[in-house]
């Protein structure tokens, strides 16, 4: 009869509970612990709480906000186990490769798995003795039905380490806090013995959490150059978002076993690599740094409405990533210069050079548009796959179409219109991103975009033609003209060398086996395609690679040379006619030796100086 009775109230209960806004129902609970660290295990606890009567249904997300392709991290979970309030063992069974299902509970459901985890990166969870970095949804289980419930997530920490997390944290750091499972799925958190710098920006508080091997003084240093950046991005937009609560934090792992990575998300950003914090790693961590600080504005915020809400069970496509990932790569680079972490010099070796090589050589962007490019997302970032494809013919990265565009218009509204790109991004984020609940409340389409460059330049047919042509389009932009007017210089990287446009890797017999071979490269036009094996260039065998370079040198561009390979259809000698290497580099007109003129020197100071009060300048 006691039974009989608790069911009812319980029966009674649970409609109550559902009545009550998500908000207001029982939190999803959250312990992590690390008993076997050293191989890479973490035990995880979720308590689901106030349930209504029938099966639970627990995931494991299938992709991460910030990645478009599928990871199916259920794959890295096992030991599984669930009970009920009484601790009494329930039913668990596996109705597809990314859930389980739950039966027989009493209203609460404490749901315990053991997650293997060892790649520190952006996406995964990489455990072990000396610290966690977990990616959330390679971390942590969640309930169909619950997303819009509060979550509370605590850890037990190995001695000497702390949180770093951009889960609003309790007054005693004991229990991170998230609103929903939303927010909760987009928070990396780092555990170890964090080394902390924080500083106060336009109100805000900015924190570096960093697990690295190198001094006191070398994170000093390094914190100095973040905050220049930080600057520098918050004088594009009039002024730093309105952080969740109140504060962004840097989530780095600069050790040695890590991966290199970014991923951005709306109050912090996690940051791994194995690169240290002294020399030239440096700057190149610097750039992630500037790259993923400005995506606190650029997709996090101002975010294409077809990402909006990201699905955790599936690929997420978006048209609109030459723009929320290009536009960010291009001021990524271009953050380092208005600091003053690049010169001019090191600005168009580091940057301008790679963008407008890969837009004028690469086959991709002379066939297909940035907004097909962003399509492919799915296929192409970190996606696994065994088959070959024909990707080196026909893609060009979103990063890089999408700078390759940014930089084109930014010139032209320089040129034509007596605007810049940073005055179309504050348009676009007075519009379309200032306004925020945990997530945008006005995300953009690619009409908008077009829309609002038509307000800015005060010219719809140029904003229509730009997209219609480079957007949705194909067609090429004429960087040299679009670069002399900042004393600029589009050239040839190897002017009269002669090439084979070619991917060979050298084997043990002294062949050479061809990667995919580039559209109208001399081995495409000669019928030669991947795994076909080099045996002979122009009567010599393809010891390595400075035996070929040293042919190669002895011919000009033109020159027929004769190359016997082993192709599918059997040994064959073929004509091969050498090309002219196609690399391109932008260098300063000063480093070219032509004349720089004060119209050119105003042009690219106004460009690339520092827009912040305290902005370096060169």
């Amino acid at each position: 009869m006691t039974m009989r009775k608790s069911a009812a109230l319980l029966a009674l209960a649970l409609p109550l509970a559902f009545g009550r806004p998500a908000q207001a129902q029982a939190p999803v609970q959250y312990n992590l612990s690390f008993p076997n660290a050293a191989h890479h295990e973490a035990r995880i606890t979720v308590t689901f709480r106030e349930l209504p009567a029938g099966p639970l249904q627990v995931r494991m997300a299938r992709s991460s906000p910030g990645r478009y392709a599928l990871h199916e991290f259920a794959k890295n979970v096992y030991d599984v186990q669930a009970t009920d309030s009484k601790g009494q063992r329930l039913s668990v069974m596996k109705p597809d490769p990314y859930g389980w299902t739950v039966a027989g509970h009493d209203g609460t459901v404490t749901f315990i798995y053991t997650l293997f985890g060892d790649r520190t990166d952006g996406t995964y969870a990489g455990i072990d003795s000396r610290h966690a970095h977990l990616n959330i949804p390679a971390t942590l289980a969640y309930a169909q039905g619950l997303e819009q419930r509060p979550a509370e997530v605590k850890f037990a920490l190995p001695q000497g380490w702390t949180v770093a997390s951009q889960l609003r944290p309790d007054a005693g750091g004991a229990t991170w806090y998230a609103p929903n499972l939303q927010y909760l799925m987009d928070s990396p958190t780092s555990l170890g013995p964090q080394q902390v710098r924080t500083w106060q920006e336009q109100g805000k508080t900015i924190e570096l959490q960093v697990l690295h091997d190198g001094t006191p003084a070398e994170l000093d240093a390094y914190t100095e150059q973040t905050k220049k950046i930080v600057k520098e991005a918050a004088a594009i937009f009039g002024g730093l978002p309105d952080y969740d609560f109140g504060r962004y934090t840097f989530v780095a792992n600069y050790l040695p076993q890590t991966s290199s990575d970014g991923m951005e998300h709306r109050n912090s950003t996690s940051l791994t690599s194995s690169r240290p914090l002294r020399g030239p790693g440096a700057i190149d961590n610097l750039g992630t740094v500037a790259h993923e600080f400005f995506h606190s504005w650029n997709v996090e915020r101002l975010r294409p409405q077809d990402l909006e809400p990201f699905d955790f069970q599936r690929a997420n496509m978006s048209s609109n990533l030459w723009f929320a990932e290009g536009f960010t790569q291009y001021y990524g680079e271009l953050l380092l210069r208005r600091a003053g972490i690049y010169t001019d010099e090191q600005y168009c070796q580091e940057a301008l050079s790679g963008i407008v090589d890969a837009m004028l050589t690469i086959p991709g962007p002379k066939r297909y548009s940035p907004v097909y490019m962003s399509q492919q997302a799915p296929f192409v970032d970190a996606a696994a796959a065994i088959d070959p494809n024909n990707r080196s013919n026909t893609y060009l990265s979103y990063y890089y179409i999408g700078a390759g565009n940014a930089l084109a218009l930014d010139l032209q509204l320089r040129q034509r219109f007596k605007t810049d790109l940073d005055t179309y991004l504050r348009a676009l984020w007075k519009e379309h991103g200032q306004q925020q609940n945990y997530a945008p409340a006005k995300p953009y389409t690619l009409r908008d975009l077009q829309r609002v460059l038509g307000q800015v330049t005060k010219d719809t047919t140029f904003a229509g033609q730009f997209f219609r042509q480079h957007i949705m389009g194909h067609e090429a932009h004429n960087y040299e003209q679009l670069l002399a007017p900042a004393g600029l210089l589009v050239r040839r990287a190897q002017a009269g060398q002669a090439t084979l446009e070619a991917r060979l890797q050298f084997n043990p017999d002294s062949s050479a086996t061809l990667g995919t071979t580039l559209l109208g490269s001399p081995f495409y036009l000669a019928g030669l395609d991947r795994e076909d094996v080099v045996l002979r260039l122009d009567g010599r065998k393809p010891t390595n690679a400075r035996e070929v370079q040293k042919l190669l040198t002895a011919h000009k561009p033109g020159d027929v040379i004769q190359v016997e390979a082993r192709a599918r259809d059997g040994v064959r000698t073929v004509p091969v006619t050498l090309q002219e290497n196609s690399d391109l580099e932008v260098v300063p007109y000063e480093k070219a030796d032509r004349t720089l003129t004060k119209a050119q020197k105003k042009f690219r100071e106004e460009w690339l100086n520092g827009k912040a009060k305290s902005g370096g300048k060169r």
